[in-house]
C-alpha cells in the first residue's frame, strides 16, 4: 500500500509556492505548466494527471511539453484554475465543482447528486452540447475546459457513528463538496470542502464527524479507515465524477492545430483510461479494507436515499429558476440530455447486470 504521507504532504494547504521562470520557448518548443489539485503520486487522479502531462509531451515529440506541479507545490490546491486564469500556469488539472463559486452552472461538469454516470455524462458533454456550453461558461474567465477522467459512481463517505436514518445526519459535520454538499445541507449536515491533504487530519482532530472523497482506490491510501470504520455505498450525489483540464484559452489557441488536437486528444484518451484505472483497483482496494483493515461496508438508510433524491430535485429546480440565464441554460441541457440518456441505463443496462447477477456464476 502506498504511505499515506508519501503525497500528503503536498497536499498541504500554506505550502510556499516557488518562483518560477516565464514558460520556455525554445527552437519551436513550448514548456507549459500544469497545476493540480492532486498530491503527488496520488492513485487515479494524480497519477492521470501526470499521465495526461506525459501523453501530451510525448505526442508533441517534445514540441509541448508539460511540467506537473502536485497541489501545493506552486500554488495551493484550491487555487489551482486561479492560476491559469491569473498567467501563473498554462493548465490546471482538478474538479470543475471547485469553481461552482464562480458560476454555479461549472458543477455541471463535474457532478451532480442523481444525475448522470460516467458514461452518461460522456455522451452529454461530447454529443448533446455540454461542451458548447461548458465553453461558454470558463469563457467569462479567459480559459478551455477539457473532460480528463471520471471515477465512476463513487463511494458515500465514512462516517464515525452508524446512520439509522435522516435524523443522524443532523449536525454532522461533513467534507463534502460541489452539489452534493448543498443536498447534505438540505439534509441537516454542516457541510465543508477540503483538499484531499487535509481531510485525515480534520477526522482525526474532531474537527469532522465524517467525509467523502472518492472511493476504496483513494480513501485506501489517505488511511480514512485509521479513523473511521463505518464506510457508505454508494454515493447518491456522486454517481461519475469527472476531472477536468483546464486551459489559457489565449495561449491554447495560439497554438498549431495539431498541437490543439493533441491536447484535446489526450484529455479524451485519459477520461477512458482513469475510467478503467478506479474500475479495477476500486473492488481491490475495498477488499482490502474489509479484510486487512475491518472496516464495515454499509448502505444508506432508505429515508436518508429518499430525502436525498428529494433535495438533489429542490437544487435542480433552484438552478434552472436562477436568474442567471447561463446557469439555467446549462442546468435545462443537463436535465433533457439526462432523461434521454437514463433511458438506456435504466431499460437495458440495469436488467442485464441484474440477471448476470441473478444467473452467472462463474
Amino acid at each position: 500500500m502506498m504511505d499515506r504521507r508519501s503525497f500528503v504532504r503536498a497536499g498541504v494547504l500554506g505550502a510556499t509556492a516557488t518562483a518560477l521562470a516565464a514558460p520556455a520557448v525554445a527552437q519551436g518548443n513550448i514548456t507549459w505548466r500544469m497545476v493540480t489539485t492532486w498530491p503527488k503520486n496520488f492513485p487515479g487522479l494524480g497519477v492521470g494527471a501526470q499521465r495526461l502531462a506525459d501523453r501530451i509531451t510525448a505526442a508533441s515529440g517534445g514540441r509541448l511539453t508539460v511540467q506537473v506541479f502536485s497541489a501545493g507545490e506552486l500554488v495551493p490546491p484550491l487555487q489551482s484554475l486561479d492560476a491559469v486564469i491569473d498567467g501563473t500556469a498554462e493548465m490546471s488539472h482538478g474538479a470543475a465543482y471547485y469553481w461552482q463559486n464562480k458560476s454555479p452552472a461549472l458543477a455541471f461538469f463535474t457532478g451532480v447528486p442523481y444525475g448522470m454516470t460516467a458514461q452518461e455524462l460522456g455522451a452529454w458533454v461530447r454529443f448533446m452540447g455540454g461542451q458548447e456550453i461548458w465553453d461558454e461558461v470558463y469563457d467569462q474567465f479567459g480559459v478551455q475546459g477539457f473532460l480528463s477522467g471520471n471515477t465512476g459512481t463513487q463511494a458515500g463517505g465514512w462516517f464515525k457513528n452508524e446512520l439509522m436514518g435522516v435524523e443522524d445526519v443532523s449536525g454532522l459535520r461533513f467534507r463534502t463538496p460541489g452539489l452534493g454538499g448543498q443536498v447534505w445541507e438540505k439534509l441537516g449536515a454542516t457541510v465543508t470542502n477540503m483538499a484531499a491533504g487535509e481531510i485525515f487530519q480534520a477526522l482525526q482532530s474532531g474537527t469532522l464527524d465524517a467525509a467523502e472523497f472518492v472511493g476504496p482506490y483513494n480513501d485506501l491510501a489517505l488511511g480514512f479507515y485509521q479513523v473511521c470504520k463505518n464506510y457508505y455505498f454508494p454515493s447518491f450525489v456522486e454517481p461519475g465524477l469527472a476531472t477536468e483540464l483546464v486551459v489559457d484559452k489565449a495561449k491554447y489557441q495560439e497554438l498549431p492545430e495539431d498541437l490543439q488536437a493533441i491536447v484535446r486528444d489526450c484529455s479524451q484518451a485519459e477520461y477512458d483510461m482513469v475510467s478503467a484505472d478506479f474500475a479495477a483497483n476500486d473492488p481491490r482496494a475495498l477488499q482490502t479494507l474489509i479484510n486487512d483493515h475491518e472496516v464495515n461496508v454499509l448502505q444508506f438508510p432508505e429515508s436518508i436515499l429518499e430525502a436525498g433524491a428529494e433535495a438533489s430535485m429542490e437544487v435542480l429546480t433552484e438552478l434552472r429558476d436562477s436568474g442567471d440565464a447561463l446557469v439555467q441554460r446549462t442546468a435545462e441541457s443537463f436535465v433533457e440530455s439526462l432523461n434521454v440518456l437514463r433511458s438506456r441505463t435504466q431499460d437495458i443496462d440495469s436488467p442485464f447486470v441484474q440477471a448476470r447477477q441473478k444467473y452467472l456464476t462463474l
